[in-house]
């Protein structure tokens, strides 16, 4: 079965509370065998309590299934990206390095497997409500269509392009943002608050890096 294709992720981290509920409910899904898929970052630790979640986007092009030398990374024809396949995954977090949004982890307790959100396939071809969206008391995480997401989020609107330097990607999963934006490709380099590459100079690193 396909995920039903009026049916679409939102997520709008402004809106995360950093209760956890998520993580708790992921390693729940009858797929992950007790292991969430997803988790919280600080946004800005030393200044903020404020958490985003980090869930698998599902590029149009995903990165990680391009890198994968063993081909272990597969997508639906509707457009999931799936946890690498266990008899083909070598365990060399390629996927881990490549991936712009820092999604798949490689599980090295044992299994020595990639694992990360796949959007709870087995419930959302169904369709019902991911795990992780089920639960979200803020609705950070909402699985519905976009006449919902307008409805309940009228000052928003759904972002699912995104731009890190040179390389463009789209994605599945639609990441809100404030309705005054521009509606571009959100180019991720221009909310960082320093340059890396300055960042490296100002600690020496620079010429080590590039040696």
């Amino acid at each position: 079965m396909a995920v039903p294709a009026e049916l679409e992720f939102f997520m709008d981290p402004n809106r995360c509370i950093g209760c956890e509920a998520c993580v708790q409910a992921c390693s729940e899904c009858d797929t992950h065998k007790g292991t969430a898929m997803i988790h919280l970052e600080y946004t800005d630790r030393p200044s903020s309590p404020q958490t985003a979640p980090v869930i698998c986007m599902h590029c149009d092009s995903p990165t990680c299934a391009e890198v994968c030398p063993a081909d272990a990374i597969k997508k639906t024809p509707d457009g999931v990206v799936q946890s690498a396949r266990k008899e083909r995954c070598i365990g060399c977090n390629n996927c881990g390095l490549a991936c712009p949004f820092g999604v798949p982890k490689v599980e090295v307790t044992g299994i020595e497997l990639m694992m990360k959100c796949d959007m709870c396939y087995d419930r959302t071809s169904e369709g019902k409500k991911p795990m992780c969206a089920s639960v979200c008391p803020s609705q950070c995480l909402f699985f519905g269509t976009r006449e919902e997401i307008a409805r309940l989020r009228p000052n928003s609107q759904p972002v699912n392009e995104f731009q890190f330097g040179a390389q463009g990607i789209r994605t599945k999963v639609n990441m809100l943002v404030p309705r005054h934006d521009s509606g571009e490709p959100l180019l991720v380099t221009d909310h960082l608050e320093t340059d890396p590459v300055e960042d490296l100079m100002m600690d020496g690193l620079f010429e080590e890096a590039m040696a």
